[in-house]
């Protein structure tokens, strides 16, 4: 297998995950210029934006810390664009969240960082 298949894989783990704690996915793997976010959705009145990590031990560190401080932005444009494409979710405040999977196990780190970025600041 290689690291797109893998990936996508634990994505669609991921996805399963959250659509059982009634997290409801708009869009997977949602792409533009800035960049692409693994998953999209609303949980709890929040537009919702999922960056999915996984590790198969703890060798090369914990998957959440995969999420730096250049991916954060990255993901924060891509939200900025989305928002700015579907204006139907702007009175819903946003989140960013990640799914941290270890092995078999399974972590969600909601509100897992900040807007980090120049445009618009939600």
């Amino acid at each position: 297998m290689n690291y797109v298949s893998t990936g996508r894989s634990y994505e669609e783990k991921a996805a399963a995950f959250l659509e059982k704690q009634g997290f409801l996915v708009l869009e997977r793997n949602f792409r533009c210029r800035q960049g692409e976010v693994d998953i999209v959705g609303i949980h709890e009145k929040c537009l919702v934006f999922v960056e999915v990590k996984y590790r198969k031990d703890k060798r090369s560190g914990l998957p959440e810390e995969a999420v730096g401080a250049g991916k954060q932005m990255k993901i924060c444009r891509v939200s900025d664009y989305f928002r700015i494409r579907y204006r139907n979710y702007e009175s819903l405040q946003v989140r960013y969240d990640v799914i941290a999977i270890l092995g078999n196990e399974i972590t969600w780190h909601k509100n897992a960082f900040s807007y980090q970025g120049k445009g618009m600041s939600w």
